[in-house]
């Protein structure tokens, strides 16, 4: 690992105005993912700014939202009791994300902002990768893909998102609150990650120096039922290899609301949204489930070792759905 500087600021203000003066300079939380990649020399800041001591850790329960602290880890979110009342497939995601020694490290920030898990782009001696260099090429597309998304990419890249938690999230709408050099904006998490297809190299919209410091989660309203299915190669430890993330409302036998993103398969957490509409409003019914995971994979581009994931993920979805619907009538 080369050598850095290292500053432990106090206050947010101080913390953004340390990195954006910098632009060799980068924030250091849990470092869970951040660490990995400085020993394997992809990432090589000159300077960390740990904001490990600023305020930013807490639950604050509203009526119809969560608002929680960036630097609140992924144990004390999961631990919330409105978080099993309200939004269980946010609990199960962040459950299903990783072991409890991690969870107890990483933070929520932190996991919202962690790079992808591309063997190609974590591993330096690989010259072609579109999203460490720019127009170099992507190593993944002719090569082993297992892992790797089909959702919003391109033959430029295929890299995937691994987060669970971010799943659940996109499908409430949640929002982050960001400080910058520019001021204090909110930024809804469904336009917050830039795809594949749209710039390989640009991972979401922040600037240099932006932090976030808070996460708004609104509350699903009362009578509503949500679940988190992940599909993976073992039961721990291990990331999507599809995953849906469901919340509903039943009126009868028919589907009078629904949220769904799907995680496992896109170069972004994916918000479903043919999916949304096609059942919204309508009876509940298995095979018009797959028909709606089929349109949502209607955009998939595949190599040899990613075309498994558009049947799965169909199956993934078709299955958390009748989980849902069939516990609810």
């Amino acid at each position: 690992m080369r050598a850095f500087l290292y500053d432990r600021p106090t206050a947010v203000d101080e913390a953004v105005a340390a990195v954006a003066a910098d632009p060799q300079a980068a924030f250091l939380a849990g470092g869970t993912t951040q660490v990995d990649l400085m020993k394997d020399g992809v990432w090589t800041p000159d300077r960390l700014v740990d904001i490990t001591r600023l305020p930013l850790r807490g639950i604050l329960v509203e009526s119809q939202q969560l608002k929680v602290g960036a630097l609140t880890t992924m144990e004390e979110l999961a631990a919330e009791p409105v978080v099993a009342q309200r939004l269980a497939f946010v609990r199960e995601a962040l459950l299903h994300g990783a072991s409890v020694q991690l969870r107890n490290m990483a933070t929520i920030g932190g996991n919202l902002l962690q790079r992808t898990r591309c063997r190609y782009f974590r591993d330096p001696t690989v010259s072609a990768c579109n999203r460490r260099s720019p127009d170099s090429g992507c190593a993944a597309v002719d090569n082993v893909a297992r892992m790797h998304a089909i959702l919003g990419v391109d033959e430029r890249c295929i890299a995937l998102h691994a987060s669970d938690v971010a799943v659940p999230l996109i499908a409430v709408d949640a929002t982050v609150l960001v400080n910058g050099p520019t001021g204090q904006r909110r930024i809804p998490l469904t336009e917050f990650w830039v795809r594949a297809d749209e710039g390989p190299s640009i991972e979401n919209v922040l600037g240099h120096g932006d932090l976030i410091t808070e996460i708004d989660i609104p509350l699903l309203p009362q009578g509503w039922r949500s679940g988190y299915l992940k599909v993976r190669d073992r039961a721990s430890y291990e990331f999507a290899l599809t995953s849906a993330a469901v919340a509903l409302q039943l009126d009868g036998d028919l589907i009078a609301d629904i949220r769904i993103a799907l995680g496992g398969v896109g170069s972004v957490p994916w918000r479903a949204r043919e999916a949304e509409e096609m059942l919204r409003g309508t009876p509940v019914d298995p095979l018009r489930f797959e028909q709606a995971g089929r349109a949502v994979m209607a955009s998939a581009f595949t190599v040899p070792g990613t075309a498994f994931k558009v049947d799965l993920a169909v199956r993934t979805l078709s299955r958390q759905l009748l989980t849902l619907t069939e516990a609810e009538r």
